[in-house]
């Protein structure tokens, strides 16, 4: 029924051109129920809202569109538009898109995302099929053992709002080996001059890039974590599989 009624009051909007209220009704709105109202619409207006979402909430929103609905959109922006558009897309989520598209379309979509975009999206690609390196995802926290607490909550605000999760951060030595991992709830009540190597938990649980999916889920289900970290061979820290990737 609230959908309905949200649904109403988006298509009012819409009718009387007021995008500018059309932008602020749907800010204050889950990215989900915004995908589900763009469902919604004709693929006209689906367009139009899709354009006046801000950048960053487009990506979001996109992501949780059905495929026929990406194809879309994709279809409708210029080549720099939509490569804007993988460039802001977690990037386990445009392995996902881009899986679904055209080979052709693949190579302009990457030809205009960010240098950063394409090397991420490649790294998941070379992955094979179900293995656990072809889910994670390349956006989280990482810390050097030898930072003090405070250094390491600068660093958290720099990366964390492009992270997929910032609550447990992953602990490297210099050659990246995961060594262990600390909660961010644990450094706000640590003394700010702590060193991060000397209050890590060290017993980590990781998972290989190579595991299947279906044993990735039987570990969540084991340890029940909302996030657990991917490993090379070498015991490198490459990525992280979220329970909702799941």
């Amino acid at each position: 029924m609230e959908t309905r009624i949200e649904l109403e009051e988006l298509l009012k909007l819409l009718e009387a051109k007021q995008y500018t209220n059309v932008r602020q009704f749907l800010a204050e709105l889950n990215v989900a129920d915004i995908a589900v109202l763009m469902e919604e619409l004709e693929e006209e207006g689906m367009l139009k809202v899709f354009r006046i979402l801000p950048k960053d909430l487009a990506a979001e929103v996109f992501s949780y569109l059905e495929v026929d609905s990406q194809h879309s959109i994709i279809n409708s922006l210029s080549e720099r538009e939509a490569g804007n558009i993988i460039d802001n897309l977690m990037a386990d989520d445009a392995v996902d898109f881009l899986e679904e598209m055209p080979a052709n379309v693949v190579k302009k979509l990457l030809a205009n995302a960010s240098p950063e975009t394409r090397r991420d999206i490649n790294h998941l690609l070379r992955y094979p099929e179900d293995s656990a390196g072809s889910i994670m995802t390349v956006e989280y926290v990482d810390l050097k053992e030898n930072l003090t607490v405070d250094q390491a909550i600068e660093r958290i605000r720099r990366v964390g709002l492009d992270s997929e999760t910032i609550n447990i951060c992953y602990v490297l030595d210099a050659k990246r080996t995961l060594v262990g991992t600390v909660a961010l709830r644990y450094l706000l009540i640590s003394p700010w001059d702590a060193v991060i190597g000397d209050i890590m938990h060290e017993n980590v649980v990781y998972i290989n890039t190579l595991m299947d999916q279906e044993e990735v889920a039987r570990q969540f289900q084991k340890y029940d974590f909302t996030a657990m970290p991917v490993v090379d061979n070498e015991k490198r820290l490459v990525g992280i599989i979220t329970v909702d990737d799941i």
